[in-house]
């Protein structure tokens, strides 16, 4: 299945970089923004939820708020990962850089995430990666789930036979909707009940596609 491969998408967050330390902490600074949200944000509630769209992120976390709340702490929540991350970033997996360089000599490279504008071309700009990703999409440009944001970038730039690459549940059901062969990052923060191949870390995808 993965040996006519033409194209490699990446999920973002659990998948070439951890940034739950500094998302934990914008969130936190969001929330003494405001004096409706008693209990704290920690790394592990962010891991818990990594994957989710925004608006379903804030809808598990907060149902307790009024719409007007969830709305006001989400814009809030929003402008503070945004300057968190470009002044922090976020930890990028070991052999990151060595494996994406390596890998694009063969196969285009693109990142679908459900995260909000901005998120991407912070981890690029961090990163230093740009000219290795072609294209990237997210939730935060149109508001579409992660299969049809991965059916656009697949559609766009005619990609006759993709992979994704990503490590949640969510990962795992946007790519069979999108019917792009799936490969599990087991090294990041969630479980799959399938996988068309598996990876426990990012060297792993020389091995994969290279070998």
């Amino acid at each position: 299945m993965l040996k006519n491969t033409d194209s490699i998408i990446f999920d973002l967050d659990g998948t070439l970089w951890d940034a739950t330390a500094t998302v934990a902490k914008a969130w936190q600074a969001a929330i003494d923004k405001v004096d409706y949200v008693q209990d704290e944000i920690t790394v592990q509630k962010v891991q818990s939820i990594t994957g989710m769209t925004y608006d379903a992120i804030y809808d598990k976390l907060y149902a307790y708020l009024s719409t007007e709340q969830r709305n006001e702490l989400k814009a809030i929540c929003a402008k503070e990962e945004l300057e968190h991350m470009n002044k922090q970033g976020g930890n990028l997996y070991e052999g990151l850089e060595k494996t994406l360089r390596a890998l694009k000599e063969r196969y285009r490279l693109f990142i679908v995430s459900n995260c909000q504008m901005g998120y991407i071309e912070s981890f690029l700009e961090h990163s230093k990666l740009h000219d290795l990703i072609e294209g990237h999409q997210c939730y935060g440009t149109k508001s579409l789930q992660k299969s049809e944001n991965i059916k656009e970038i697949v559609a766009r730039h005619q990609l006759a036979n993709p992979v994704y690459v990503g490590d949640t549940l969510g990962d795992y059901e946007a790519s069979k909707k999108a019917g792009v062969p799936f490969i599990y990052a087991s090294y990041g923060f969630g479980d799959v009940p399938g996988y068309d191949a598996r990876i426990d870390s990012i060297p792993d995808l020389e091995k994969l596609f290279l070998s």
